[in-house]
């Protein structure tokens, strides 16, 4: 089977990606020092310690059920402090269990694009996270992909099991030190949700405006298994593609899906989220926020696929334009496959009202200061199914990313 894999992967190492802009992954090299690894997170350089922070990944650990820190292609740190929590390296894991093979380039082919197929023939490392069956890992794990290299290629596959009727929260943080110039990401991740199980993901990009990032991530539901992602990037980034797709495969699987972008500069960014909805009664949401200004290009994309009898699904979707030289595309597609079911999507593109701006102003507040407070509520998504100490973390992490933008 191995085999099998490693020659899908040598055939498409040269296959270019449907969408978004085509990177030279040779531009970016592999060589790198090995990095020393950490008896504790909070022994981390002081110079890096507001990089992990700004991705939301605390060096204290205080209230996180585990912590896992990988340094451009080196496993520096990696504890699981709860019980019924599995938390270390992929490679480490596929070691230790030989039924992890089962899981592996399951949820994602391995030849999907030349990006998947690098990953496969070159890995190092990212997280495996596992929580055993019937446990609820209330408090979240935290991990970061830390990139402080110039010009590295970070490849990682991290590997995300969520037993029968177990809960679990992770916080992701993807980095790069303000010393980096230029670097390539590429990060496979294959979440697997069993039955009755939660899984809530909340990733936090804080990139450069040097940096190319190509996440490659599926999610598999099972029956009455739950899915929440939260995304949030605030910073500039060079370019970005990535299409989530979730395939409900269980009777009355749940997946929501909410992300928050504010692109700068010259951004080009081809971001979305896809959902299958394969068992009966599955459901399904979509919701992003863009904000576009400078010389940035947006796509956003939603699809929802319906093929089960009673699923639902809805897309929702606004971008905000802040400047004449930016852009934003919209694209939302249903597409059903038989007749009881219920598909539905909004879509709406535009710029700050004159009249929000001057109502503001009315009642003492300064221009930049009413364009704040509007950016502010256009951004505000309501994060629901979360744990109430997560939700607060959650929106901490939010504020504290759009006063970088404020």
């Amino acid at each position: 089977m191995n085999e099998e894999i490693i020659e899908r992967a040598q055939r498409a190492k040269v296959k270019k990606a449907l969408l978004g802009e085509d990177v030279d992954i040779e531009y970016y090299t592999t060589e790198t020092n090995e990095h020393e690894a950490l008896t504790s997170l909070g022994e981390i350089s002081e110079e890096y310690k507001q990089n992990l922070l700004d991705a939301g990944i605390d060096p204290s650990e205080k209230d996180r059920s585990g912590s896992f820190l990988q340094r451009d292609r080196s496993v520096i740190f990696s504890r699981a402090k709860y019980p019924g929590l599995e938390l270390m390296s992929t490679t480490d894991a596929i070691k230790k269990y030989d039924w992890l093979k089962e899981y592996l380039w399951k949820a994602i082919p391995v030849d999907m694009d030349k990006y998947t197929a690098e990953v496969e023939l070159d890995q190092t490392h990212g997280y495996f996270i596992r929580s055993e069956a019937g446990s609820k890992v209330t408090m979240p794990v935290q991990s970061c992909l830390f990139i402080t290299s110039d010009k590295i290629r970070q490849n990682v596959h991290n590997i995300v099991i969520a037993e029968e009727n177990s809960e679990l929260h992770l916080i992701t943080g993807c980095s790069v030190s303000h010393t980096v110039d230029s670097a390539l990401h590429l990060g496979v991740s294959e979440f697997y949700v069993k039955k009755g199980a939660k899984i809530t993901f909340t990733m936090v990009h804080n990139w450069g405006g040097g940096i190319e990032v190509r996440p490659r991530s599926a999610v598999v539901i099972e029956d009455d298994g739950v899915y929440i992602s939260n995304y949030i990037l605030m910073t500039p980034v060079k370019s970005l593609q990535m299409f989530p797709t979730t395939y409900c495969v269980g009777r009355n699987a749940r997946a929501t899906s909410q992300s928050i972008v504010y692109a700068t500069n010259d951004a080009k960014i081809d971001m979305g989220s896809r959902a299958v909805l394969q068992g009966e009664g599955s459901r399904a949401e979509i919701i992003s926020r863009v904000i576009a200004t400078d010389n940035a290009k947006v796509i956003a994309r939603g699809d929802v696929f319906g093929e089960a009898a009673d699923a639902k699904g809805h897309i929702e979707c606004r971008g905000l334009m802040l400047s004449d030289t930016a852009t934003i595309d919209s694209i939302p597609e249903l597409k059903a496959t038989r007749r009881d079911l219920e598909l539905s999507h909004e879509a709406a593109v535009g710029k700050i009202a004159e009249e929000e701006i001057q109502y503001l102003m009315a009642r003492g507040l300064s221009e930049d200061e009413a364009t704040s407070v509007i950016i502010r509520g256009f951004l505000n998504v309501d994060i629901t199914g979360l744990p109430d100490a997560l939700a607060k973390e959650t929106k901490k992490m939010f504020d504290m990313s759009l006063e970088k933008v404020m």
